[in-house]
């Protein structure tokens, strides 16, 4: 099972402490988030990664391209690339905390496929167009893969068609796992490739610390923050919420913030939604609790987990303990 993480970049010793635990600690995949409402900017903080780390991939997880223009998303890839060669991954998504944060609206799904495509064409040194205007890189080295974060099927399909990689946030129950991957499986299919070239990653909420209950109450926030996007709007029985919890989860999908913190934590508890959500996204508790919930997960089907720790009780130390304690358990 490959595992790795990802995180905002709040400060720049923080940035170094986690590209050093990624590389020593065996995690085979390490990435910064592009939220510049909480936090530095995610191009400066994958360059520190890249500097920093000899051999985790590195990952932008996720950029959006409304806020980054496909063409400069694509040269900021290259030039990691640069540091860390053959080790660059660009993530990209539709927007959430990273276009709202800043007054903007996010990307339409439908029109994801059209700025991977555009990105991935730059990325071979070919020119391309998108939206009526032309642009070229012909000093990139090699090409980067492009991975899609989706959630929804639209954005499922656009990385099945097109995307060299996917970062799927929908749940790790083995319902959830069959139905997001198949989406992916499917739109390969369709578009003629074979399925095997999609490399997907799931994503999940991680808190692992000595004190579980702690790591328990914090990581509410996380929960309310992704669960507002990947239950998104719409019909929640089409997105697996079971029928008692589909109230509750609109009430939070109002009230919740961008800007996450413990008042998101305490309207995850008080609408009642913990239990349901902690298991469906997120890995958290004490190491043996964290490793009992991780064995679930691959005994569902999951192969490579891609955990977010921006919110855990200390990011750092959640990062050191799993890598520790649980990390050479996973592999044995």
């Amino acid at each position: 099972m490959e595992i790795g993480f990802f995180f905002w970049p709040y400060h720049v010793a923080l940035v170094r402490a986690m590209a050093e635990a990624a590389d020593s600690l065996g995690y085979d995949m390490v990435g910064i988030a592009d939220t510049p409402g909480l936090a530095m900017d995610p191009w400066v903080a994958t360059a520190l990664l890249a500097e920093r780390t000899r051999r985790a991939r590195v990952a932008v997880c996720v950029t959006n391209l409304v806020t980054r223009h496909p063409a400069v998303a694509a040269a900021s890839i290259a030039s990691v690339d640069l540091l860390a060669p053959g080790r660059a991954v660009l993530g990209v998504g539709v927007g959430h905390s990273g276009t709202r944060n800043l007054g903007a609206a996010s990307l339409p799904a439908g029109e994801l496929a059209e700025g991977v495509a555009f990105v991935k064409e730059l990325l071979q040194g070919r020119p391309a167009s998108y939206r009526g205007g032309t642009a070229h890189l012909p000093w990139v080295k090699r090409p980067s893969p492009v991975f899609v974060a989706a959630s929804h099927p639209r954005s499922l399909a656009a990385a099945g068609a097109h995307a060299d990689g996917v970062f799927i946030n929908y749940g790790l129950a083995a319902d959830n796992i069959v139905e997001s991957e198949g989406a992916v499986v499917r739109a390969a299919r369709a578009a003629s490739r074979n399925p095997d070239e999609v490399e997907i990653w799931q994503i999940a909420c991680l808190d692992c610390g000595a004190d579980g209950a702690a790591s328990r109450r914090k990581i509410g926030a996380i929960l309310a923050f992704v669960s507002a996007y990947v239950m998104g709007g719409g019909d929640l029985a089409r997105r697996g919420v079971p029928a008692e919890h589909r109230a509750a989860l609109l009430e939070l999908r109002r009230r919740y913030s961008t800007r996450p913190g413990e008042a998101d934590a305490a309207l995850v508890t008080e609408l009642g939604l913990f239990d349901y959500l902690s298991r469906r996204l997120a890995i958290c508790g004490t190491p043996e609790e964290c490793l009992a919930q991780v064995r679930a997960a691959r005994a569902a089907g999951v192969r490579r987990l891609m955990f977010s720790v921006s919110l855990a009780v200390d990011p750092l130390d959640t990062v050191r303990l799993f890598g520790e304690k649980v990390l050479p358990a996973v592999r044995s």
